[in-house]
């Protein structure tokens, strides 16, 4: 099989820099290494793939060759100078890779490492006023804060951490594998550059003790179900000096006894007497912000969609507020008296002379099952 063009590989033009090469080659390597990738054979072939174009295109000599004959200025099959002689000048692998690996693995080269604390979720549940109208909360959550008994030193008092002698306090140590090297964090130590031979009975170790913190949570107008309002900071502590993680508050919205949600429009379904239905009207509808009057026409169907603009939801993020969209259900009468059952049969004997004039949809309905029974064959 053909190899592919080096420079199509790390994704470059013939023209580009060192710098342009080995930029190329750190985003490939971390986004295609086994480790991130584990099982995934095309990945492994894709980070290989990249390192042996990265290995020839970053030696002025082999890069060269490869302008000027291809493949065969530097493959030893082909009379080539080799783009296997790993080690043999030209990319400083160890230097690469420790950069790669301590992008992928959360460290750099030199020091103990720091680690960002983990994020926090925090679920808030809102009524659809409180959501559509905005509110500030208050809210508590778990937090870890300095050991008083030791100072957050993690040692008990009266003893000190003391250096890891692995790595001789720096938090990394420098494997060897095959042609390069790569710095990874100390397994003796876990980056800390300190190991504890008398712990602090308070904390364990840690430094820090479990307590709780009280923060205001301002919930903007608009938000809805699912929503994520994000408090930078506010997550678990880091480690070793690292930075604190986030705590993420998600919303969510208690369902609503007359309205339902759907984007930024509100609905509600509405009673309707049979009466009104008829003649007509006029009927008084709730909205989140006050009450509006919706006209009735005469002969209004069950089913039949109001919309009142303006009285939806102005989305979070800006733009026009919603509708509010009232469905109407005509109500059939129950517990009649004995004179309003009469009256209603009255009305009936008067309504089936008229016939379509009075019940439009009925009349077209009995025509169209006839013509359908009259098409079927028995």
């Amino acid at each position: 099989m053909a190899k592919r063009d080096y420079y199509d590989i790390l994704g470059v033009s013939q023209n580009a820099s060192e710098s342009d090469i080995k930029k190329a080659y750190r985003r490939l390597a971390m986004k295609y290494h086994p480790d991130r990738n584990p099982g995934d054979t095309e990945a492994e072939t894709r980070f290989k793939e990249a390192k042996e174009a990265y290995e020839v295109l970053s030696d002025a000599q082999k890069r060269s060759a490869y302008d000027q004959f291809g493949h065969a200025g530097v493959d030893p099959s082909m009379g080539g100078g080799g783009a296997g002689g790993f080690g043999q000048g030209g990319a400083d692998f160890s230097d690469i890779f420790s950069d790669v690996f301590g992008d992928i693995f959360g460290g750099g080269r030199g020091g103990s490492r720091a680690f960002r604390g983990a994020d926090l979720r925090y679920r808030m549940e809102v009524s659809l006023e409180e959501a559509v109208q905005g509110v500030e909360r208050e809210i508590r959550i778990p937090t870890q804060v300095k050991c008083k008994a030791c100072e957050g030193s993690g040692a008990a008092p009266g003893s000190t951490p003391q250096t890891c002698p692995t790595c001789k306090g720096h938090g990394d140590v420098r494997v060897q594998q095959g042609f390069f090297s790569i710095q990874q964090t100390c397994p003796q130590c876990s980056g800390s550059g300190q190991i504890i031979s008398d712990p602090c009975r308070e904390c364990g170790g840690r430094g820090t003790v479990a307590d709780t913190k009280t923060l205001n949570v301002r919930i903007p107008a608009g938000v809805d179900n699912g929503d994520r309002i994000r408090l930078s900071g506010e997550g678990e502590p880091g480690e070793q000096g690292g930075p604190p993680g986030d705590l993420y508050v998600e919303i969510s919205v208690r369902p609503h006894t007359i309205f339902t949600r759907e984007g930024a429009d509100l609905r509600c379904e509405i009673p309707l007497s049979v009466t009104t239905a008829a003649l007509g009207g006029e009927l008084e509808v709730p909205t989140l912000n006050g009450r509006v009057t919706l006209r009735i026409p005469a002969g209004t169907q069950s089913g039949k969609v109001f919309r009142v603009r303006g009285k939806g939801v102005k989305p979070v993020r800006g733009g026009t507020p919603g509708d509010l969209l009232c469905r109407v259900a005509v109500e059939t009468p129950v517990n009649l008296t004995k004179q309003q059952k009469k009256l209603l049969e009255e009305l009936a004997e008067t309504l089936e002379k008229g016939g379509e004039h009075h019940s439009p949809r009925g009349s077209s309905w009995v025509d169209s099952v006839k013509s359908f029974f009259e098409g079927m064959k028995f």
